[in-house]
């Protein structure tokens, strides 16, 4: 019974999905978004696996920030489809880092896999449970 529902629970997975990633997004960011400018050298410091050497303070910030930022904006499903994005983008860096780092698939897996699943949480959309859809409908309703 419950297999052959089709689509009736889509919205609800979706914001099972978006809560979940979402959380553990804010957790993975914050000890990065708050370890201040030395940690974010460091952490700038993979866009070097992209032949970019400068300001590694801002991309480790920024990277920190799309976690972090892009864990709340994830649960809300608020400026759903760039915070995916930048988490996209986030974890190809992440990826490249821990395949040049020679640390191998088994360490970037875990970037590979969420890079993926935000890939296609881009396509998808974050669902009717979402302050996107709502904001989306308060808009219809006033043109």
């Amino acid at each position: 019974m419950f297999f052959a529902t089709g689509d009736k629970f889509r919205d609800q997975g979706l914001l099972i999905l978006r809560i979940g990633l979402g959380i553990m997004f804010m957790y993975h960011g914050a000890p990065k978004l708050f370890g201040g400018p030395e940690f974010w050298h460091k952490l700038g410091m993979a866009m070097g696996f992209l032949g970019i050497h400068f300001l590694p303070d801002f991309w480790g910030f920024m990277a920190a920030f799309a976690e972090f930022a892009g864990g709340i904006l994830l649960i809300g499903g608020l400026f759903f489809r760039p915070a995916c994005l930048l988490l996209v983008i986030d974890m190809i860096v992440a990826m490249l880092m821990h395949l040049g780092s020679h640390q191998g698939l088994a360490i970037a897996s875990h970037a590979i896999e969420d890079g993926i699943v935000f890939l296609g949480l881009l396509l998808i959309g974050p669902g009717a449970i979402s302050i996107d859809s709502w904001l989306t409908g308060k808009l219809r309703k006033r043109v």
